[in-house]
């Protein structure tokens, strides 16, 4: 399938569209892959208008069983995912110290009570921060942001003896690693 069909139906007005309220009977699949490093390949070639890939950003949605759908009010398309559809570019904190951060396709959340860091495994078994973005997606966050928050962290014990690295954004504890008791210490290595 061409991503003209699809791209007509969509208005590109800069909001995001209520993809969660659409359920439209015609279904399909579409040779898309959003690749772990954040790149949207159409049929093995990546797709090099930012614009587009942010219009095509905006009515993705992720179904409870996993599946990810290019949704518009006429038609929904499955497409692939290797790990999250976004990932964190940037992240910056404002006056009162709560931290903003920006996907690769310009969705900007506030990390907080509503919007938290959790840890989990990328397809590689790294244990990587993500932060929910909208209708069952997700951003994991960019290696230079991660060391960036890093940079700006504490530490604290859990209630299992692990040391947990993280900050507080929203008057919420936001995780960004964590040390196990049998990892502390140093051990006999190098």
């Amino acid at each position: 399938m061409t991503l003209d069909p699809l791209l007509a139906q969509i208005e590109p007005h800069g909001e995001i569209p209520p993809v969660d309220r659409w359920h439209p009977a015609q279904r399909g699949e579409m040779d898309l892959t959003i690749a772990a490093d954040g790149r949207w390949l159409h049929e093995g070639t990546a797709i090099a208008r930012p614009r587009l890939v942010r219009l095509l950003s905006t009515i993705l949605r992720r179904e409870p069983d996993g599946d990810y759908w290019l949704v518009t009010p006429a038609e929904m398309q499955r497409i692939y995912v290797e790990d999250r559809p976004f990932l964190i570019v940037d992240a910056e904190p404002d006056a009162a110290c709560d931290w903003w951060l920006t996907t690769n396709v310009g969705d900007r959340v506030r990390l907080d009570a509503a919007c938290r860091l959790t840890l989990s495994e990328t397809p590689a078994g790294e244990t990587i921060p993500e932060v929910a973005v909208r209708f069952g997606l997700a951003a994991r966050l960019g290696r230079n942001v991660y060391y960036r928050l890093v940079e700006q962290a504490e530490t604290r014990e859990d209630g299992e003896g692990a040391l947990e690295l993280g900050l507080t954004s929203g008057g919420v504890w936001q995780p960004l690693g964590r040390l196990h008791a049998d990892e502390l210490g140093g051990g006999d290595g190098p």
